[in-house]
């Protein structure tokens, strides 16, 4: 009998505190200023889960066959009804899926879609913990010490963010 080896799909790595602090500041500077300025008050900057969330959510993914997660930037509608503290701001959505060989040597990660009280939903995961609104550190803004930077918003003055 052949048995067929699953091959290893590592696409990250690990980084240092140079790195996540580079590309927080980067972010801060292109995308999180004009995004607070936008919607009228500072956006999130970081979304939260617990490890036993993660567990359970890579649980369900493999359960289905999956063998990555998507993590998609999004954001709540200006109305959102279930938090409000949450409506505008921007967040994480996980999505279970799975690898598939375009055969031209390619990979696409498909979203994995399951059966859910008799419909077809995809295996996706939200709802996480966003700073701001919700900031578990005692530095300037709640907002931890990575990616520490000063805002100049001209007639406006500075923003420590």
């Amino acid at each position: 009998m052949t048995t067929k080896q699953k091959n290893s799909i590592r696409v990250g790595k690990y980084v240092n505190t140079g790195h996540v602090d580079a590309v927080i500041r980067e972010y801060k500077r292109t995308r999180w200023v004009p995004n607070s300025e936008r919607i009228g008050k500072p956006d999130s900057l970081s979304a939260w889960l617990s490890t036993e969330d993660l567990e359970d959510f890579l649980a369900a993914t493999k359960k289905y066959g999956g063998d990555g997660i998507k993590f998609y930037f999004s954001a709540y509608p200006a109305d959102y009804a279930p938090n409000p503290e949450y409506a505008g701001r921007q967040t994480i959505t996980l999505v279970a899926t799975r690898s598939k060989n375009t055969g031209m040597g390619t990979v696409a990660n498909k979203d994995i879609y399951i059966t859910k009280h008799g419909q077809s939903t995809v295996l996706g995961f939200n709802n996480l913990a966003i700073c701001p609104p919700i900031c578990n550190s005692s530095s300037e803004g709640g907002m931890g010490d990575l990616g520490i930077t000063i805002l100049d918003k001209g007639a406006n003055g500075m923003e420590i963010a």
